[in-house]
């Protein structure tokens, strides 16, 4: 991904954030940690992605790791910082990020 911080939108964070559920998702021991912070469970997952905030949380958790967001950011062929302009994005207006 080749995109910069600038022409970041909110269909191409949501595709960051896509990709770093299916970055999780890839590693059994990455995703029981993220389901574990979460709280979700292996049947929840699918109705809690279509909740609101979902894919900021997935970012959320991705950006509070470093090892994680440097290994989804090379995985996907974006820089870290892309990634979390990606989790920024995605917040609501007024949340604390």
């Amino acid at each position: 991904m080749t995109r910069s911080r600038n022409s970041l939108d909110r269909a191409a964070a949501e595709d960051i954030a896509i990709k770093a559920l299916t970055f999780l998702s890839g590693d059994p021991e990455r995703l029981a940690r993220f389901l574990a912070l979460t709280g979700l469970g292996p049947e929840t997952i699918r109705a809690a992605a279509g909740s609101p905030g979902f894919l900021k949380a997935v970012l959320d958790h991705v950006a509070g790791h470093e090892e994680l967001l440097v290994g989804l950011a090379e995985a996907i062929g974006a820089r870290p910082e892309t990634v979390v302009a990606a989790r920024r994005l995605l917040a609501t207006p007024g949340e604390a990020e």
